[in-house]
């Protein structure tokens, strides 16, 4: 993962898909046959860091549709879609158990609620120049966020150009139809796969998980955290 700082949310996708093609023949391949990959609008909209990570807590370990219905209990019951300290603190935690929030997704809540308090929740315009790797330290001593969670992000709302989630299954079952392995590579053998790809690694990533879509027979790209 690059630690060059990159201000402008997003990036040139069509270079990043030229450099791709350049460096990687067998990548290249995929890359005639799948979709144009376009620019996420995420990248254009507006991001409140905290409410995504609230979000990404009430995502985790469940289908979109059950978390959806969570998220929506509890924006109903806070009577706010900005899931903030403020707002999350109008629900105690009986009430978070009564839309269907596990204990765990409720200590994890309070603890980003706690440290947004204290200031120790970068905003978007602190986040413009912070490297993707101090954002990572700064964000993955919240409960209940890890690196993972970080990286789709960085991917879909933040638009940094050079992010490779080597943990993502999705990802790694890309490589393992690219390079028509009987295996899933492991993270460290996709980081050093992955080198090659560099400084547009989050469009390699973007582009393996359309792969390992079509190779399993998923016509419709799949949702991925925070897309």
């Amino acid at each position: 993962m690059s630690n060059a700082v990159t201000a402008i949310r997003g990036f040139d996708v069509d270079a990043a898909r030229a450099h791709l093609a350049r460096r990687d023949r067998k990548l290249a391949r995929w890359l005639e046959r799948i979709a144009p990959i376009a620019p996420d609008p995420g990248w254009l909209e507006p991001f409140d860091p905290v409410d995504a990570l609230a979000r990404a807590i009430l995502y985790q370990q469940l289908s979109g549709r059950a978390a959806a219905t969570i998220v929506g209990r509890v924006e109903q019951g806070i009577g706010s879609a900005r899931l903030h300290a403020d707002t999350l603190g109008r629900l105690d935690d009986d009430a978070l158990r009564a839309c269907g929030v596990s204990g765990n997704k409720i200590r994890a809540l309070r603890d980003l609620s706690l440290r947004e308090q204290r200031g120790e929740v970068p905003g978007v315009d602190d986040m413009a120049g912070m490297p993707d790797d101090q954002i990572i330290a700064a964000l993955t001593p919240i409960r209940g966020i890890g690196r993972w969670t970080v990286e789709m992000m960085l991917i879909f709302r933040l638009g940094r150009p050079d992010v490779l989630p080597i943990d993502d299954l999705g990802v790694r079952r890309g490589v393992q139809h690219v390079d028509r392995l009987d295996e899933m590579p492991k993270p460290r053998e996709l980081a050093a796969r992955g080198e090659r790809w560099g400084p547009y690694r989050s469009l390699a990533a973007l582009a393996l998980w359309r792969i390992a879509d079509l190779a399993t027979g998923v016509r419709a790209p799949v949702r991925r955290s925070q897309d």
